[in-house]
């Protein structure tokens, strides 16, 4: 009869004696395993938990490589990706820590081609780095003593494209405009807020979530990363057969908006025109003091009809502005 001890931690052994030792000590001897054990096929692995369907399984995501020397094809254009790390949020007086930046093709119907090119560079600020954006970014001073940007190196890279793309544009913008002259001329997206992502079944809209729902994790909150993790959000299917978030960014991109101000608009109509959509301007950053609104140019007439009948009760001429992709997203300071 086999011990006990080793009945448990060498069920493949072939019997042996039983060793015996003094009353009270027990002595545990494991013997090598016969059998070689070898590791798991992970991806087959995951692909079974998914096919039972209580299980999701994240990816790491891996960057596309690099086509060295490609130029576009007959029909294609370039867009970059654009994240920047900053000391704050008011561009005013925060500074952009790191710039991340990626160059891929991409054709009229918003297939996305080939990554062309990467960008990524630190930048040492004249403000000091708080330990919460450290905690946010992963940036020390450290990390960023001594460094700068090459701005000629970063007008060479965004000159081919037809379109700059961040994930919050409203704020990456005024940063980037900051920074080179190259970006005020540039025609701008912005895939958090110029995709109708909730029409498509995502209950958020930031990039960590929609990179999950497509099925990846990454390392997040450092530009060039987010910039890869972007790229394969617009490049992955929709739900329903809803086509390519990529193609909906260039659909918005390319409409024309009406800004509307409804300047000296009667007090009480203030919960209406907030209810309908409108935001208020302080006038502080140069724009009118008043409530505002931007809807598509095909959309203007009813809107001012709106307010002329509903806000105004009167026929008024509100001041209104076009807004193309070239200036959406600019600051006014």
């Amino acid at each position: 009869m086999r011990g006990q001890a080793d009945l448990f931690l060498d069920y493949d052994a072939p019997p042996g004696p039983i060793e015996t030792s003094p009353v009270g000590e027990i002595v545990i001897k494991a013997k090598p395993r016969s059998e070689i054990f070898k590791a798991p096929n992970y991806e087959t692995a995951a692909r079974m938990l998914e096919a039972t369907g209580d299980y999701r399984v994240l990816r790491r995501l891996t960057p596309r490589p690099i086509v060295v020397s490609r130029t576009p094809h007959q029909g294609e254009k370039i867009a970059v990706i654009l994240d920047t790390e900053t000391t704050g949020l008011d561009h005013t007086r925060d500074e952009v820590i790191e710039l991340g930046m990626i160059a891929f093709t991409y054709d009229e119907e918003g297939r996305i081609g080939d990554v062309i090119g990467t960008f990524n560079a630190l930048r040492e600020p004249s403000v000091p780095i708080s330990p919460e954006i450290t905690r946010l970014t992963g940036i020390t001073p450290d990390m960023v003593a001594g460094q700068a940007l090459d701005l000629e190196a970063v007008e060479k890279f965004i000159a081919p494209a037809e379109l700059i793309i961040a994930h919050n544009a409203r704020f990456d913008r005024p940063f980037c405009e900051r920074l080179s002259k190259g970006f005020d001329v540039k025609a701008w997206a912005c895939s958090h807020s110029e995709i109708a992502w909730s029409g498509f079944g995502f209950e958020g809209s930031k990039l960590g979530y929609l990179l999950t729902q497509c099925g990846w994790f990454h390392q997040g909150h450092r530009a060039v990363e987010d910039c890869h993790a972007l790229l394969e959000v617009l490049a992955s299917p929709l739900p329903l057969g809803a086509g390519l978030p990529f193609k909906h960014l260039l659909a918005s991109a390319r409409k024309s908006l009406m800004r509307i101000w409804a300047e000296s608009s009667p007090f009480d109509m203030k919960d209406v025109l907030k209810a309908r959509g409108y935001r208020w301007n302080d006038g502080t950053n140069g724009r009118p003091k008043s409530w505002w609104v931007e809807v598509d140019e095909e959309a203007g007439e009813a809107e001012l009809t709106f307010l002329r009948r509903e806000v105004y009760r009167r026929e008024v001429e509100p001041y209104t502005q076009k807004v193309t992709a070239f200036e959406r997203f600019r600051s006014a300071r």
